[in-house]
């Protein structure tokens, strides 16, 4: 799952100040990876398909400074005119870059604007402590609150003194910081400040010039304790890179010998991934589990391709075995986490944060394989660990019906107008989610339908209320987000396409007839939008702008979601000539020796920050392509 340059630059940055340079080998990939990611301008942005962003251009340049690149560079030269060309510079860098830089002695603190510990260290019930953010957020914010209380400072020698020079046209020491404070590069806002969000950064800015030594020295001890946690119970990769190598730096300014940095450091090596084409570069998560489990279900949609790939199968299976969290966490209560017991993470378990929709998908791969009888009864998942797995499903389904991701909403949606990332939306709580919802009451349903042999032949009449229950509710959730149009709003792909795959999915196993209404009405709406080519394509500023924006070219991915959701509604008469042109557009792309082209992002989270997820254009297609077989031989139609 590929994303920018952002987490590379953070490590190259946190390896720097700890002094653990990297082999030439890693240095060489890293630099590799900069000049093949920058846009045509000079610059590095958000993603692949997005132009420049201050944040990362400026990372980008402090970071290969570290390593060594000379400023006479032509790659950092270029970069450096770039910056100087934005309206305000590298002083208007969003908060985050404010952060960053102020732990190099490269923006001074009295520009950044506030993250007090002592938000960490309040009493839980505060209607805006951080134990009700979304997980990310949380996490993230702790590390920037324990370094900004400490108001680390890293020593980079000589070096500073130049990039001081090259990042800003006029001498640092003449900048007045305090006045960019609230400065943010227009190429970077997304979510722009509130009134609210700046007044309180102000306050808070004036409590930082009279705060009780004592009560920051409680609450620097409590983020501590924190984040250690955090690193041991997640076998120190953490909830993701970006809060692991803030928590590098945190353990870094406590005691640069402390005992669990170098385990913390290595942890970060866990995200990371390289090749020859695109160099070393470092990973905001890894989607093993998520792929794993729907290549499962792509090859098992057709007993052609099931014959063909049993031995891989039953090699998948294994690993989705060994992936499941089977134990919880200590101290998981006091901690204010959710029980992970029973769930799969996005990855491959080891960091122990699973997630709602990865442990839905996880569940209707096996089950699939059970139901085709494709793993022997005495090597098959016990039934109980399979409950496990339902249970943490249950406990992610919010008052609304809808299911949250890692855990259920904790916190009110004004949440959201303390949002101060400034380049990120919808990010300080959990929510329901359309996606999560629909395959949470897919996995449920199939439990219902296909249960293991293992188990009872009854489950216990608590067990089926309880479980069908959520299904009801899950059902009347996605119902009421379908929009007059027949659309679906997504959030963890592009977008109203995506969002429509799940959604008729999730009906469909719930035991949604193909013909209702709400199926009906999206089926429609993707027949609607089908390109005069045969093939589906939406572009990336769907998720920016709230609606459907057309994307210049078909894409493979979005049109097998669209394919996948038009062959589960199976009208033949209506859908049948959309359906076979979109096959037809389908082979005709895919390449001799049997892949597709990869295509524009697919993927998003935060509402800005848009994802590659690399695997989509394998299994995606091979599922749709099989469907389609099954399809038209169910139907009669004729075979290709």
């Amino acid at each position: 799952m590929v994303w920018n340059t952002m987490i590379l630059s953070q490590h190259v940055i946190v390896r720097a100040i700890v002094g653990r340079p990297f082999d030439e080998a890693t240095r060489a990939g890293i630099l590799r990876h900069y000049q093949v990611t920058r846009t045509l301008d000079g610059a590095w942005g958000m993603h692949a398909e997005s132009d420049g962003y201050v944040f990362f251009t400026t990372l980008a340049y402090v970071a290969q400074r570290l390593l060594g690149v000379p400023a006479s560079d032509p790659i950092l030269a270029t970069a450096r005119r770039w910056l100087h060309a934005r309206p305000g510079g590298v002083l208007a860098v969003p908060s985050w870059g404010k952060f960053w830089l102020a732990f190099l002695g490269l923006y001074e603190y009295e520009g950044v604007n506030p993250c007090p510990p002592e938000l960490y260290a309040l009493p839980s019930w505060v209607p805006i402590h951080p134990t009700r953010y979304y997980c990310h957020t949380r996490n993230i914010y702790m590390g920037l609150a324990y370094l900004y209380g400490r108001r680390f400072r890293a020593d980079l020698g000589p070096l500073r003194e130049a990039l001081r020079a090259e990042l800003y046209p006029a001498r640092y020491d003449t900048i007045d910081f305090a006045a960019h404070r609230h400065d943010v590069a227009a190429s970077d806002l997304h979510v722009p400040p509130s009134a609210g969000v700046r007044l309180s950064a102000d306050a808070m800015t004036l409590h930082e010039r009279v705060h009780s030594r004592r009560f920051r020295k409680r609450a620097l001890g409590h983020c501590f304790d924190r984040i250690l946690f955090e690193q041991r119970s997640s076998n120190y990769q953490a909830l993701s890179p970006v809060n692991g190598l803030l928590n590098c730096l945190a353990i870094h300014a406590r005691d640069p010998q402390h005992p669990d940095l170098a385990p913390s450091l290595d942890g970060v090596e866990s995200w990371r991934w390289e090749d020859a084409a695109e160099g070393v570069r470092y990973c905001g998560a890894h989607s093993t589990t998520w792929d794993t489990a729907f290549s499962l279900l792509a090859l098992t949609e057709s007993p052609a391709t099931t014959r063909q790939a049993g031995a891989a199968l039953g090699r998948a299976y294994r690993f989705l075995d060994r992936a499941q969290i089977t134990e919880d966490l200590p101290a998981w209560r006091e901690e204010h986490r959710d029980r992970a017991l029973g769930g799969w993470c996005f990855s491959d378990g080891v960091h122990r944060w699973p997630v709602s929709d990865c442990t839905a998908e996880a569940l209707c791969a096996i089950l699939q394989l059970h139901r085709l009888r494709a793993i022997a009864p005495g090597e098959q998942i016990p039934g109980a660990r399979l409950l496990q797995a339902a249970e943490f499903i249950l406990l992610r389904q919010n008052g609304d019906g809808g299911f949250g991701t890692y855990e259920r909403r904790r916190g009110s949606a004004f949440l959201e107008g303390i949002n101060n990332t400034e380049m990120y939306g919808n990010c300080m709580t959990e929510r329901s989610y359309v996606e999560c919802t629909a395959s949470s009451v897919a996995a449920l349903s199939h439990l219902l339908l296909t249960p293991p042999v293992e188990l009872p032949e009854e489950l216990p009449d608590e067990t089926l209320a309880r479980i069908g229950s959520a299904i009801t509710r899950g059902v009347q959730f996605l119902r009421a987000q379908q929009r007059p149009d027949g659309s679906y709003p997504g959030f963890w792909g592009i977008n109203f396409t995506y969002a429509i795959f799940h959604v008729v999915k999730g009906l469909r196993a719930a035991g949604v007839a193909a013909d209702d209404p709400a199926i009906a009405r999206a089926a429609a709406w993707l027949v609607q939008k089908q390109r005069s080519d045969g093939g589906w394509g939406e572009h990336y500023t769907s998720c920016l702008d709230d609606r459907y924006v057309e994307h210049r070219e078909s894409q493979v991915v979005m049109s097998s979601w669209a394919l996948l959701a038009l062959l589960e509604a199976g009208s033949e008469k209506s859908l049948a000539p959309a359906i076979e042109r979109g096959v037809a557009w389908l082979r005709a792309v895919q390449k001799s020796d049997g892949s597709f082209p990869a295509g524009a992002q697919n993927g998003v989270f935060f509402g800005s920050a848009m994802l590659d997820y690399r695997l989509y254009k394998a299994y995606f297609p091979t599922w749709a392509l099989a469907r389609h077989a099954e399809w038209t031989a169910a139907t009669g139609r004729p075979r290709h």
